[in-house]
């Protein structure tokens, strides 16, 4: 996990000095803050696009599907906050595969609960079905001899 968390430490630190040195050539200058600005809004913007496309998509289709993608993306924050924490404090062994492995329960434990959700739908929905089929208690009659006689 470390050496995962110092390779992307790099690469960010190169990727700066690139931007640093190019806003310097361009004769813009711009400070730490004024690059973490314009650089994370773009970055932000061109993610939000195809983020956006694929949120309406999957609307259209469950907004559980939503709420797992924001869920899982908290956990990914949650988990590697964690993960570098316990490097800072000593306080554990930073490994990747401890956060691999605390996602996995997550994705586990909501698709069993989501089954019994599910199965939950699904008895209710037979039950419902098994109660429409069912003469109404009214006058012995069923809906369908109601219909008949208007």
């Amino acid at each position: 996990m470390k050496e995962v968390i110092l390779v992307i430490a790099d690469i960010v630190n190169q990727l700066h000095d690139v931007i640093i040195e190019l806003s310097q050539l361009l004769g813009l200058n711009l400070t730490d803050k004024e690059l973490h600005f314009w650089v994370i809004g773009l970055v932000g913007l061109f993610l939000f696009a195809p983020t956006q496309y694929v949120f309406k998509k999957l609307a259209k289709l469950s907004i559980t599907s939503i709420s797992f993608i924001y869920t899982f993306t908290i956990l990914v924050v949650i988990v590697f906050a964690i993960e570098i924490q316990q490097k800072i404090m000593d306080s554990g062994n930073m490994e990747f595969d401890d956060a691999v492995l605390g996602l996995w329960g997550f994705i586990v434990m909501f698709f069993v609960c989501y089954f019994f959700v599910l199965m939950t739908r699904g008895v209710k929905r037979f039950i419902l079905k098994q109660k429409r089929g069912r003469p109404s208690k009214k006058n012995g009659s069923s809906r369908m001899s109601k219909h008949k006689t208007m």
